[in-house]
Protein backbone atom coordinates (compact mmCIF):
# COMPACT_ATOMS: atom_id res chain seq x y z
CA UNK A 1 0.00 0.00 0.00
CA UNK A 2 1.14 3.63 -0.96
CA UNK A 3 2.23 6.08 1.88
CA UNK A 4 1.73 10.12 1.06
CA UNK A 5 4.98 11.36 0.67
CA UNK A 6 4.15 14.12 3.41
CA UNK A 7 3.74 11.17 5.61
CA UNK A 8 7.51 9.73 4.56
CA UNK A 9 8.84 13.30 4.91
CA UNK A 10 7.40 13.99 8.49
CA UNK A 11 10.00 14.87 11.19
CA UNK A 12 10.19 13.86 14.48
CA UNK A 13 11.23 14.85 17.92
CA UNK A 14 14.49 13.03 17.90
CA UNK A 15 14.77 13.41 21.64
CA UNK A 16 12.42 10.27 22.15
CA UNK A 17 14.38 8.39 19.49
CA UNK A 18 17.32 8.78 21.45
CA UNK A 19 15.11 8.14 24.69
CA UNK A 20 14.22 4.50 23.06
CA UNK A 21 17.61 3.78 22.64
CA UNK A 22 18.69 5.07 26.07
CA UNK A 23 14.99 2.80 27.14
CA UNK A 24 16.90 -0.32 25.25
CA UNK A 25 20.39 -0.17 27.48
CA UNK A 26 18.63 0.16 30.81
CA UNK A 27 16.17 -3.36 29.92
CA UNK A 28 19.87 -4.91 28.98
CA UNK A 29 20.84 -3.57 31.98
CA UNK A 30 23.25 -1.00 31.50
CA UNK A 31 23.51 1.75 34.23
CA UNK A 32 22.60 5.38 32.28
CA UNK A 33 22.95 9.09 33.63
CA UNK A 34 20.27 10.52 31.00
CA UNK A 35 20.30 14.48 30.40
CA UNK A 36 17.86 13.91 27.13
CA UNK A 37 14.44 14.44 27.68
CA UNK A 38 12.91 18.04 28.08
CA UNK A 39 10.75 16.67 31.65
CA UNK A 40 10.50 18.19 34.76
CA UNK A 41 11.06 15.85 37.48
CA UNK A 42 8.69 16.84 39.90
CA UNK A 43 5.57 15.90 40.75
CA UNK A 44 2.16 17.42 39.61
CA UNK A 45 0.65 20.34 42.18
CA UNK A 46 -1.57 18.69 44.87
CA UNK A 47 -4.08 21.66 43.81
CA UNK A 48 -3.82 19.86 40.25
CA UNK A 49 -4.50 16.54 41.44
CA UNK A 50 -7.10 17.09 43.89
CA UNK A 51 -8.74 19.39 40.83
CA UNK A 52 -8.63 16.20 38.47
CA UNK A 53 -10.35 13.99 41.22
CA UNK A 54 -13.09 16.61 42.04
CA UNK A 55 -13.92 16.79 38.03
CA UNK A 56 -13.68 13.16 37.81
CA UNK A 57 -16.17 12.19 40.82
CA UNK A 58 -18.35 15.07 39.69
CA UNK A 59 -19.03 13.77 36.15
CA UNK A 60 -16.63 16.08 33.94
CA UNK A 61 -16.02 13.73 32.04
CA UNK A 62 -17.71 14.20 28.52
CA UNK A 63 -17.01 16.67 25.75
CA UNK A 64 -16.56 20.25 26.43
CA UNK A 65 -16.87 23.07 23.83
CA UNK A 66 -13.69 23.05 21.21
CA UNK A 67 -12.55 26.22 22.50
CA UNK A 68 -12.20 24.59 26.34
CA UNK A 69 -14.29 25.77 29.13
CA UNK A 70 -15.12 28.71 30.23
CA UNK A 71 -13.27 28.50 33.80
CA UNK A 72 -10.21 27.57 32.14
CA UNK A 73 -10.09 30.32 29.41
CA UNK A 74 -10.61 32.79 32.28
CA UNK A 75 -7.88 31.30 34.29
CA UNK A 76 -5.60 31.30 31.58
CA UNK A 77 -6.23 34.76 30.96
CA UNK A 78 -6.21 36.25 33.72
CA UNK A 79 -2.68 34.23 34.12
CA UNK A 80 -1.29 35.73 30.91
CA UNK A 81 -2.33 39.47 31.57
CA UNK A 82 -0.51 39.09 34.73
CA UNK A 83 2.82 37.42 33.76
CA UNK A 84 2.82 39.62 30.35
CA UNK A 85 1.66 42.85 31.65
CA UNK A 86 -1.28 43.14 28.95
CA UNK A 87 -5.23 42.50 28.84
CA UNK A 88 -6.03 39.48 27.29
CA UNK A 89 -9.40 38.07 27.19
CA UNK A 90 -10.73 35.10 27.97
CA UNK A 91 -12.52 35.08 24.59
CA UNK A 92 -8.86 35.51 23.06
CA UNK A 93 -8.05 31.98 24.69
CA UNK A 94 -8.24 28.41 22.66
CA UNK A 95 -7.25 25.20 24.66
CA UNK A 96 -5.70 22.20 23.24
CA UNK A 97 -4.03 19.23 24.01
CA UNK A 98 -0.56 20.79 24.96
CA UNK A 99 1.04 23.17 23.47
CA UNK A 100 2.28 21.32 20.59
CA UNK A 101 -0.90 21.19 18.51
CA UNK A 102 -0.73 25.24 18.26
CA UNK A 103 2.24 24.74 16.05
CA UNK A 104 0.48 22.78 13.31
CA UNK A 105 -2.90 25.06 13.96
CA UNK A 106 -1.09 28.39 13.50
CA UNK A 107 0.89 27.44 9.95
CA UNK A 108 -1.94 26.00 9.22
CA UNK A 109 -4.88 29.31 10.23
CA UNK A 110 -2.25 32.01 8.74
CA UNK A 111 -0.54 30.02 5.15
CA UNK A 112 -1.98 28.10 2.14
CA UNK A 113 -0.44 24.98 0.64
CA UNK A 114 1.45 25.24 -2.49
CA UNK A 115 1.58 29.47 -2.63
CA UNK A 116 5.47 29.49 -1.49
CA UNK A 117 4.18 31.46 1.88
CA UNK A 118 7.25 31.56 4.28
CA UNK A 119 7.37 30.73 7.84
CA UNK A 120 10.71 31.46 9.84
CA UNK A 121 11.75 29.85 12.53
CA UNK A 122 14.66 29.54 14.85
CA UNK A 123 17.59 26.92 14.29
CA UNK A 124 18.88 25.39 16.16
CA UNK A 125 15.04 25.04 17.49
CA UNK A 126 12.50 22.26 18.59
CA UNK A 127 12.41 19.90 15.74
CA UNK A 128 8.52 20.17 15.55
CA UNK A 129 8.53 23.77 14.08
CA UNK A 130 10.29 22.77 10.77
CA UNK A 131 8.27 19.21 10.63
CA UNK A 132 5.27 20.98 10.51
CA UNK A 133 6.22 23.60 8.50
CA UNK A 134 6.99 21.17 5.61
CA UNK A 135 3.93 18.81 6.22
CA UNK A 136 1.87 22.28 5.63
CA UNK A 137 2.88 23.06 2.61
CA UNK A 138 4.87 26.24 3.55
CA UNK A 139 7.95 27.16 2.95
CA UNK A 140 10.59 26.99 5.85
CA UNK A 141 13.63 29.67 6.67
CA UNK A 142 15.64 29.13 8.98
CA UNK A 143 16.96 32.17 11.24
CA UNK A 144 20.24 31.12 13.07
CA UNK A 145 20.90 31.23 16.69
CA UNK A 146 24.86 31.99 16.95
CA UNK A 147 26.69 31.73 19.87
CA UNK A 148 28.04 35.03 19.79
CA UNK A 149 24.67 36.34 20.38
CA UNK A 150 24.60 34.58 22.70
CA UNK A 151 22.11 31.41 20.89
CA UNK A 152 19.98 34.44 19.47
CA UNK A 153 19.65 35.77 16.05
CA UNK A 154 21.29 38.75 14.35
CA UNK A 155 18.99 41.00 13.66
CA UNK A 156 20.08 41.71 10.68
CA UNK A 157 19.19 38.39 9.42
CA UNK A 158 16.35 38.64 10.35
CA UNK A 159 15.80 41.99 7.80
CA UNK A 160 17.06 39.71 5.22
CA UNK A 161 14.66 37.00 5.41
CA UNK A 162 11.46 38.92 5.43
CA UNK A 163 9.81 39.28 2.16
CA UNK A 164 6.26 39.78 0.89
CA UNK A 165 5.50 35.45 0.93
CA UNK A 166 7.02 35.53 5.06
CA UNK A 167 2.97 34.47 6.84
CA UNK A 168 4.84 33.48 10.42
CA UNK A 169 7.99 34.46 12.33
CA UNK A 170 8.46 31.66 14.81
CA UNK A 171 9.95 32.81 18.27
CA UNK A 172 10.23 30.79 21.26
CA UNK A 173 12.36 32.56 24.69
CA UNK A 174 13.80 31.26 26.77
CA UNK A 175 14.47 28.95 23.85
CA UNK A 176 14.62 24.90 23.27
CA UNK A 177 17.45 24.05 23.20
CA UNK A 178 20.14 26.75 24.24
CA UNK A 179 18.06 28.15 26.67
CA UNK A 180 18.27 31.47 25.31
CA UNK A 181 16.32 34.02 26.46
CA UNK A 182 15.01 37.57 24.30
CA UNK A 183 15.70 40.87 25.85
CA UNK A 184 12.93 43.40 26.04
CA UNK A 185 15.48 45.22 24.33
CA UNK A 186 15.90 42.74 21.26
CA UNK A 187 12.11 41.74 21.34
CA UNK A 188 11.13 45.68 20.45
CA UNK A 189 13.84 45.21 17.71
CA UNK A 190 12.40 42.52 16.25
CA UNK A 191 8.68 44.65 16.34
CA UNK A 192 10.21 47.55 14.95
CA UNK A 193 11.32 45.40 11.98
CA UNK A 194 7.90 43.87 11.77
CA UNK A 195 5.88 47.44 11.00
CA UNK A 196 7.40 46.81 7.35
CA UNK A 197 5.51 43.53 7.10
CA UNK A 198 2.11 43.65 8.16
CA UNK A 199 0.98 40.45 6.73
CA UNK A 200 3.84 38.73 9.33
CA UNK A 201 1.89 36.97 12.17
CA UNK A 202 4.20 36.03 15.29
CA UNK A 203 4.08 33.03 16.82
CA UNK A 204 5.80 33.29 20.80
CA UNK A 205 6.19 29.84 22.14
CA UNK A 206 6.32 30.68 25.93
CA UNK A 207 6.01 27.61 27.48
CA UNK A 208 9.39 27.76 29.77
CA UNK A 209 8.52 31.32 30.29
CA UNK A 210 8.65 30.52 34.40
CA UNK A 211 12.04 29.55 34.48
CA UNK A 212 13.91 33.13 33.66
CA UNK A 213 17.08 33.32 35.84
CA UNK A 214 18.89 36.07 35.48
CA UNK A 215 16.18 38.90 34.42
CA UNK A 216 12.29 39.02 34.29
CA UNK A 217 10.63 37.17 31.44
CA UNK A 218 9.52 39.37 28.24
CA UNK A 219 6.93 38.85 26.14
CA UNK A 220 6.85 40.19 21.88
CA UNK A 221 3.07 40.68 23.10
CA UNK A 222 3.74 43.62 25.40
CA UNK A 223 5.40 45.33 23.03
CA UNK A 224 3.09 48.66 21.90
CA UNK A 225 1.63 47.20 18.38
CA UNK A 226 2.28 43.27 19.03
CA UNK A 227 -0.07 41.68 20.75
CA UNK A 228 -2.88 42.32 17.59
CA UNK A 229 -0.32 39.91 15.21
CA UNK A 230 1.14 37.40 17.92
CA UNK A 231 -0.23 34.02 19.24
CA UNK A 232 0.92 33.60 22.47
CA UNK A 233 1.22 30.06 23.45
CA UNK A 234 2.12 28.35 26.89
CA UNK A 235 0.57 25.17 28.42
CA UNK A 236 0.93 23.31 32.18
CA UNK A 237 3.09 21.05 31.15
CA UNK A 238 7.00 22.87 31.80
CA UNK A 239 5.63 25.10 34.60
CA UNK A 240 3.73 22.62 36.63
CA UNK A 241 5.55 18.99 35.69
CA UNK A 242 2.42 18.24 34.34
CA UNK A 243 3.93 16.85 30.44
CA UNK A 244 1.16 13.96 30.57
CA UNK A 245 -1.61 16.08 31.59
CA UNK A 246 -1.81 17.59 27.60
CA UNK A 247 -3.37 20.65 28.26
CA UNK A 248 -2.02 23.96 26.89
CA UNK A 249 -3.82 27.17 25.96
CA UNK A 250 -3.00 30.04 23.08
CA UNK A 251 -4.48 34.09 23.00
CA UNK A 252 -4.76 35.70 19.78
CA UNK A 253 -8.22 37.61 19.64
CA UNK A 254 -8.47 37.67 15.70
CA UNK A 255 -7.35 33.93 15.00
CA UNK A 256 -8.96 32.49 18.31
CA UNK A 257 -12.08 30.95 16.16
CA UNK A 258 -10.05 30.07 13.24
CA UNK A 259 -7.42 27.82 15.51
CA UNK A 260 -10.79 26.77 17.45
CA UNK A 261 -11.94 24.92 14.49
CA UNK A 262 -8.69 23.44 13.99
CA UNK A 263 -9.24 21.90 17.52
CA UNK A 264 -12.94 21.03 16.47
CA UNK A 265 -11.36 19.13 13.30
CA UNK A 266 -8.33 17.36 15.12
CA UNK A 267 -9.30 16.42 18.25
CA UNK A 268 -12.77 17.83 19.28
CA UNK A 269 -11.50 19.21 22.98
CA UNK A 270 -9.10 18.94 25.60
CA UNK A 271 -9.04 16.15 28.06
CA UNK A 272 -11.98 17.08 29.68
CA UNK A 273 -10.38 16.63 33.88
CA UNK A 274 -7.04 17.48 32.82
CA UNK A 275 -8.35 20.94 31.84
CA UNK A 276 -10.02 21.19 35.62
CA UNK A 277 -6.64 20.29 36.79
CA UNK A 278 -5.05 22.91 34.76
CA UNK A 279 -7.39 25.63 36.74
CA UNK A 280 -5.75 23.98 39.73
CA UNK A 281 -2.50 24.44 38.68
CA UNK A 282 -3.01 28.12 37.59
CA UNK A 283 -4.70 29.11 40.45
CA UNK A 284 -3.15 27.18 43.47
CA UNK A 285 0.13 25.72 42.78
CA UNK A 286 2.66 28.67 42.79
CA UNK A 287 5.01 27.48 45.32
CA UNK A 288 5.09 24.78 43.63
CA UNK A 289 6.67 27.17 40.47
CA UNK A 290 9.00 29.26 42.63
CA UNK A 291 10.17 25.62 44.04
CA UNK A 292 11.34 23.87 40.70
CA UNK A 293 12.24 27.92 39.69
CA UNK A 294 15.16 27.97 42.27
CA UNK A 295 16.52 24.15 41.88
CA UNK A 296 16.72 24.61 38.34
CA UNK A 297 18.39 27.85 38.35
CA UNK A 298 20.81 26.13 41.31
CA UNK A 299 21.68 22.97 38.76
CA UNK A 300 22.18 25.52 35.84
CA UNK A 301 25.04 27.00 37.82
CA UNK A 302 26.01 23.32 39.17
CA UNK A 303 26.40 21.98 35.39
CA UNK A 304 28.01 25.05 33.61
CA UNK A 305 30.28 25.17 35.95
CA UNK A 306 31.21 21.65 36.25
CA UNK A 307 31.26 21.35 32.37
CA UNK A 308 33.68 24.08 31.67
CA UNK A 309 35.85 22.21 34.22
CA UNK A 310 36.07 19.62 31.58
CA UNK A 311 39.00 20.30 29.08
CA UNK A 312 37.04 20.54 25.51
CA UNK A 313 34.07 22.04 26.66
CA UNK A 314 32.81 25.68 26.24
CA UNK A 315 29.27 26.51 27.99
CA UNK A 316 27.48 29.30 28.06
CA UNK A 317 25.31 29.89 31.02
CA UNK A 318 21.72 30.29 29.58
CA UNK A 319 19.33 32.58 30.72
CA UNK A 320 16.02 30.15 31.06
CA UNK A 321 14.29 26.88 30.22
CA UNK A 322 16.14 24.01 31.76
CA UNK A 323 19.12 23.45 28.95
CA UNK A 324 22.62 23.56 28.34
CA UNK A 325 23.98 23.80 24.77
CA UNK A 326 27.66 23.42 24.84
CA UNK A 327 30.31 23.75 22.36
CA UNK A 328 31.72 20.73 21.99
CA UNK A 329 34.39 20.60 19.34
CA UNK A 330 37.32 21.01 20.75
CA UNK A 331 36.11 17.54 23.49
CA UNK A 332 35.77 16.17 19.27
CA UNK A 333 39.24 16.59 18.32
CA UNK A 334 40.55 15.48 21.11
CA UNK A 335 39.25 12.28 21.36
CA UNK A 336 38.83 12.02 17.77
CA UNK A 337 35.33 12.02 17.24
CA UNK A 338 34.01 13.12 13.74
CA UNK A 339 31.05 15.11 14.70
CA UNK A 340 28.27 15.65 18.10
CA UNK A 341 26.84 12.63 16.87
CA UNK A 342 29.78 10.56 17.18
CA UNK A 343 30.43 12.39 20.21
CA UNK A 344 27.03 11.59 21.74
CA UNK A 345 26.70 7.82 21.12
CA UNK A 346 30.16 6.93 22.72
CA UNK A 347 29.49 8.99 25.81
CA UNK A 348 26.38 7.28 25.85
CA UNK A 349 27.10 3.60 24.97
CA UNK A 350 31.31 3.91 26.93
CA UNK A 351 29.98 6.13 29.70
CA UNK A 352 26.34 5.20 30.15
CA UNK A 353 25.52 9.26 29.47
CA UNK A 354 23.00 9.92 27.50
CA UNK A 355 22.70 13.84 25.61
CA UNK A 356 21.37 15.17 22.60
CA UNK A 357 23.32 16.58 19.50
CA UNK A 358 22.99 19.86 17.66
CA UNK A 359 21.36 17.39 14.64
CA UNK A 360 18.87 16.21 16.28
CA UNK A 361 17.33 20.20 16.31
CA UNK A 362 17.67 21.57 12.67
CA UNK A 363 20.31 21.61 9.95
CA UNK A 364 23.71 22.49 10.95
CA UNK A 365 24.81 26.11 11.50
CA UNK A 366 27.25 27.24 9.40
CA UNK A 367 31.22 28.25 11.50
CA UNK A 368 29.51 27.41 15.05
CA UNK A 369 31.26 24.24 15.52
CA UNK A 370 30.02 20.89 17.44
CA UNK A 371 27.38 20.56 19.93
CA UNK A 372 25.46 18.36 21.91
CA UNK A 373 22.37 19.68 24.06
CA UNK A 374 22.16 18.45 28.43
CA UNK A 375 18.20 18.86 29.43
CA UNK A 376 19.16 19.49 33.56
CA UNK A 377 15.63 18.06 34.67
CA UNK A 378 17.69 15.78 36.72
CA UNK A 379 19.04 15.63 40.12
CA UNK A 380 22.17 17.60 41.42
CA UNK A 381 23.84 14.03 42.30
CA UNK A 382 22.82 13.10 38.80
CA UNK A 383 24.21 16.46 37.68
CA UNK A 384 27.30 15.45 39.76
CA UNK A 385 27.80 11.89 38.47
CA UNK A 386 27.06 12.70 34.52
CA UNK A 387 30.18 15.32 35.30
CA UNK A 388 32.34 12.88 36.55
CA UNK A 389 31.56 10.34 33.85
CA UNK A 390 32.14 13.02 31.56
CA UNK A 391 35.42 14.15 32.56
CA UNK A 392 37.04 10.61 32.74
CA UNK A 393 35.19 9.53 29.13
CA UNK A 394 37.41 12.96 28.22
CA UNK A 395 41.12 11.88 30.18
CA UNK A 396 40.44 8.26 28.60
CA UNK A 397 40.10 9.33 25.58
CA UNK A 398 42.30 12.09 24.60
CA UNK A 399 44.67 11.24 22.29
Amino acid sequence: MEISERTKGLGTENAFVVLAEVNKLLREGKDIVSFCIGQPDFDAPQSAKDAAINAINNHKSGYTASAGIPELRKAAAEYLSRSRKISVSPDSIVIAGGGKPFIAMAILSVTDFGKGHEVIYPNPGYPIYEAQINSSGAVPVPLFLKESHKYNFDIEELKQKLNDNTRLLILNSPQNPTGGVLSKEELEKIAEVLKDYPKVWVYSDEVYSEFCYDAPFESIAAVPGMQERTIIVDCVSKSFAMTGWRVGYCSNEELAPHITKWVTNIESCANHPAQWAAIGALTGAWDDVKMMKKEFHARRDLIVSGLNEIPGFRCLSPGGAFYIWPNVTEACRLIGAKDSEEFRSRLLNEMGVAVLADQHFGPHVEGEGQHIRFSYAASQNTIREGLKRIKDFMEKNTK
